[in-house]
């Protein structure tokens, strides 16, 4: 079998002779767009330090730890917050490292729809890889509103905390989602040419921030026994065992671990794409697992008083707030506890609102990252016709370089998924394991074709400059396998007895998109899409 690097020294379509040097990148990336058929459109000018930092940030694993607590806190304690995240790094592992391989087998913008397409039997080709696609366009479509509303959230912790007659509404939080995603929408098309400069930037900020914040923890901070940090789990919300109180707030590790495949979804853009991309996404999870699981750690043993952490109604465990906040029904309370480790450390309102600033400033640069990532996934499947107005979203306009129309029509999703906050903010919160479902399903179904197709041996799997190896079967197994079960849990509501008003109505979401994609591949898809593999050239 010939490798990448021997397939490129090979005659490259006259094509690329025409693009600019920006657009063609190296011959491995010419060979690469030939083989699976696709015109290259966008800039190449993401490099190893920018895809690091683009990934991280988009990940934002250390800051979300902290404001994910509030899952795993009720449902598993400090020693389930701490064990939990170490089982989903360990799991989640194998899921990167199956994605890096496929990432450098195929480094295409479509990820794992064009991976399903290309990898299952030819049985279901299409079919898998047309329902992939539309999980792929709702987990990441609604992981930007997630974003936004945790942006929004803490931005009002903030002003809760300094000023004690500031009642929250729910028409605060939607605003400020939407502006939120201004500031997004802003960065992917006045300043995307340099988004690459932009992401190396904050990843230095990604970095430096984290040690900003966890020194003070050190120095100042309470601490708590490591008795209780490593061995005392709680069940506050009523589940059978603690096994699986843990399960159910898993979700809240397995968020701060998510979107690694956020880079695949920018391959087009990375120059020498099937070897960059794989290494950005190993070396996040280093970056990312390493800094997260100190942070875990370090917050555990902040947390002195695990039941004032438990208190009901409050979320956001790492800004102290002591003032009343109100119980008004007609207001929508900014959800704090009463644990702020951020203000027991440093006893100053200043110093807690600056870290915390500090934190609603990654999240929002994850947003950014957010936005590019969901629109270059929606702009592959739908120039795939995987999409209705395929047309319109794939198109890229000259002089912009970038899919401006699947960048805006993100940016509408986002405003409209923000008026469900207006209605009740228990069904917005669900968005966040609907995300988390979405994506893992998307995961589940491309690891699991490629691992058929090693099971199988009908056909070899196309040449990776990054390759697991011998290793390749078992990883992919160890993943799905994993993930299946994260997948059952990320639809459970967080505690019992389940009401209207507890019920994680993602599952509705979910199953509504699902049903909808299904009819519609039948009604109308299953005409226009036929899936990437038919672009691809089987020469390997």
């Amino acid at each position: 079998m010939m490798s990448k690097q021997d397939m490129a020294m090979e005659t490259v379509d006259p094509v690329y002779d025409g693009l600019s040097e920006v657009k063609r990148g190296t011959a491995v990336d010419q060979l690469d767009m030939q083989r699976v058929g696709k015109v290259q459109e966008l800039r190449r000018n993401f490099r190893f330090i920018s895809v690091l930092g683009f990934t991280a940030v988009l990940m934002c694993t250390w800051e979300a730890i902290l404001f994910t607590a509030s899952y795993i806190l009720p449902n598993g304690g400090l020693a389930g917050m701490v064990w939990m995240y170490l089982v989903s790094l360990c799991g989640f592992a194998f899921a990167i490292l199956s994605m890096a391989e496929m990432a450098s087998m195929a480094a295409t913008s479509g990820g794992q729809y064009h991976w399903v397409s290309e990898f299952s039997p030819r049985s279901c080709q299409r079919f898998l890889s047309y329902i992939t696609g539309w999980l792929c366009v709702l987990g990441w479509q609604v992981n930007i509103a997630s974003g936004s509303y945790l942006v929004a959230l803490q931005l009002q912790g903030i002003i809760v905390l300094n000023d004690n007659t500031y009642v929250a509404q729910p028409w605060h939080g939607t605003l400020m989602i939407i502006a939120v995603a201004v500031v997004a929408i802003l960065f992917n098309t006045f300043a995307a040419k340099k988004l690459p400069l932009i992401e190396g930037v904050i990843l230095i900020i990604h970095v430096f921030g984290f040690f900003a914040i966890l020194i003070p923890l050190w120095v100042l901070a309470p601490r708590n026994t490591a008795k209780a940090v490593f061995t005392e789990f709680t069940n506050a919300d009523g589940w059978p065992s603690q096994g699986v109180a843990c399960l159910v707030g898993i979700i809240g590790p397995m968020y701060s671990l998510l979107g690694p495949d956020s880079a695949v979804h920018m391959a087009e853009e990375i120059k020498d794409a099937s070897r960059v991309l794989p290494l950005g996404m190993v070396w996040t999870l280093i970056l990312n697992g390493a800094t997260g699981f100190i942070m875990v750690i370090t917050f555990a043993f902040c947390i002195t008083d695990i039941e004032a952490a438990l208190a009901p109604s409050y979320y956001f465990t790492y800004v102290r707030h002591e003032l009343y906040i109100t119980s008004d029904s007609d207001a929508d309370p900014v959800n704090l506890w009463q644990i702020d480790v951020f203000y027991s450390a440093t006893g100053s309102r200043a110093a807690a609102s600056v870290m915390t600033a500090l934190i609603t400033l990654m999240c929002l640069c994850s947003t950014i990252s957010n936005v590019a990532t969901a629109s270059r996934q929606m702009f592959a499947f739908a120039r795939d016709r995987g999409l209705p107005f395929s047309d319109f979203l794939c198109r890229v306009r000259p002089g912009w370089d970038i899919p401006l129309n699947a960048v805006l029509v993100s940016f509408i999703v986002t405003c409209l998924l923000s008026l469900i906050n207006l209605g009740s903010s228990v069904a917005f919160n669900a968005i966040v394991s609907l995300t988390v479902g979405a994506i893992l399903s998307s995961y589940i179904i491309s690891m699991s074709c490629v691992a058929l197709r090693r099971i199988r041996k009908d056909k070899p799997l196309p040449p990776a400059r990054w390759s697991l190896g011998r290793y390749g079967l078992s990883i992919n197994i160890a993943a799905v396998l994993f993930l299946l079960v994260i997948y059952v849990f990320a639809f459970f509501p967080l505690g019992t007895p389940v009401t209207v008003e507890t019920m994680n109505w993602s599952s509705l979401i979910y199953g509504f998109i699902v049903v909808f994609a299904i009819v519609y591949f039948f009604i109308y898809g299953r005409k226009v899409y036929g899936g990437p593999v038919v672009l691809v050239k089987q020469d390997y």
